[in-house]
């Protein structure tokens, strides 16, 4: 029985296109012990958690154009590192997206929810030829800010030194992100972010349409887990908790919470 369960589990590692860089290439049947991603959700979240990572976002944002909640943030990581250095222990949607990108060097990214596009500027910083495809609404005063739409992001993505392709798609995220994946069934996608509709239902139906999508080894972020507002963390764990296609970590001390999944097979 524990045969069958070991060779069932691993065939189904080919029904997703794989992330090279992370993958263990199996040379021999005893190899195929183990599953072929070396990268866990644990190694990012650390990385992403560092002093060093919130020391490099930070100079990031120093890069972005400034609105009220970028300086929140400066004020916010500033004051951490200088109390407490190379102890302080800090997440968030940004950091994890540059941790993850640093170490999986996605060549393609999707993301719901870009807003004035911090994150995808994040992953454009470690991965400046990646490819991306961003879905937003771009609702006006959103969260009671600006929301500038695609050419704002396009231009920040400019100052951090991206030189891959950018599509944005705007509209709703569960209409929009179904019909482009429809019209590309052969796309699949090193790194994913959601962080659009913040409703249980609908958060649940945007990383039930992006999953099928993310490549073995690739990971997919999930912001606000721990927010006051509307936190997300029963959506994050009934996808992920103790599911054994994919090692999970999440960070809910501070902030508003981030979610990390890197898909084992």
């Amino acid at each position: 029985m524990q045969t069958t369960d070991r060779g069932s589990a691993l065939a189904r590692v080919t029904e997703y296109p794989s992330a090279p860089l992370v993958e263990h290439a199996t040379v021999s049947g005893v190899d195929a012990w183990y599953y072929p991603v070396l990268v866990t959700a644990d190694m990012l979240g650390r990385k992403a958690a560092n002093a060093g990572t919130v020391r490099v976002v930070l100079a990031l944002y120093q890069m972005l154009q400034e609105d009220e909640y970028i300086a929140v943030l400066k004020r916010y990581y500033g004051a951490g590192l200088e109390r407490f250095g190379d102890g302080w222990q800090y997440a968030d949607l940004v950091t994890a997206a540059y941790a993850s990108a640093e170490v999986l060097r996605p060549t393609s990214y999707l993301e719901i929810g870009v807003r004035r596009g911090r994150s995808m500027a994040a992953v454009a910083l470690a991965a400046p030829t990646c490819a991306f495809v961003g879905f937003d609404r771009w609702t006006p005063n959103y969260a009671g800010m600006p929301n500038p739409g695609p050419e704002f992001v396009e231009d920040e993505l400019r100052r951090v030194g991206h030189r891959g392709t950018v599509e944005f798609i705007s509209g709703n995220s569960h209409e929009t992100v179904p019909a482009y994946l429809a019209t590309h069934p052969d796309t699949f996608f090193d790194l994913i972010v959601v962080d659009g509709d913040h409703s249980n239902l609908g958060a649940s139906e945007d990383i039930a349409c992006v999953l099928p999508r993310l490549k073995v080894g690739g990971a997919l972020l999930f912001d606000d887990i721990s927010h006051f507002k509307h936190t997300l963390i029963d959506v994050w764990r009934h996808f992920f908790l103790d599911n054994p296609r994919f090692s999970a970590w999440e960070f809910r001390d501070l902030g508003y919470g981030v979610g990390i999944a890197v898909r084992r097979f």
